[in-house]
């Protein structure tokens, strides 16, 4: 009777390292927002790592999280180290391209609770009086994220904080443009 469950327990275990390893690696999330303002004004506060405090969803999670900057003031070469508590961890985001009005490119570097890369990209569409802000994450998960991922949704748990980053841009923004 033993042997019968641990042959069981086995290949549960094996249909499941089975499941997992045939997942796809690649994932992108992605999320969008209208901003009634210039796109120059929704692009300014994403270009300058300096002002993501007033925006970023992360920053709520752990006020007394550290941030350094180093390199260009905003733009191309600005990067931002961070290192916070539990639920923002700690890494890095170097801003890799930026096109005015445009596009922003970012490279993000985690180092805790997990080692990782992620590119990061916000673009910027005018429509008439109004800014299209989309902000995507994409990048390529191990085994164990996506042995994770089959018990929690990664794509909702980051497109959640990315659509309250974008609240918080749009109200943000649209307050300075009124």
């Amino acid at each position: 009777m033993i042997k019968k469950i641990l042959l069981a327990i086995v290949a549960i275990v094996a249909v499941f390292c089975v499941y997992v390893a045939v997942q796809p690696s690649a994932f992108r999330v992605e999320r969008s927002t209208i901003i009634v303002a210039p796109t120059a004004q929704a692009f300014a506060e994403v270009n300058d790592f300096h002002k993501w405090e007033a925006w970023s969803p992360w920053a709520k999670l752990d006020p007394a999280a550290k941030a350094t900057f180093e390199g260009s003031e905003s733009g191309e070469g600005a990067v931002l180290r961070w290192a916070g508590n539990e639920n923002v961890g700690e890494g890095s985001m170097t801003l890799l391209e930026s096109r005015p009005d445009e596009r922003i490119r970012i490279r993000t570097d985690f180092v805790k609770p997990w080692t990782g890369s992620n590119a990061s990209e916000f673009t910027f569409k005018p429509d008439g009086p109004r800014t299209i802000v989309t902000w995507s994450m994409s990048g390529e998960r191990g085994f164990l994220e996506k042995a994770i991922c089959t018990f929690m949704n990664g794509e909702k748990m980051i497109g959640d904080q990315f659509e309250k980053g974008l609240s918080n841009l749009k109200t943000l923004v649209e307050g300075k443009a009124s």
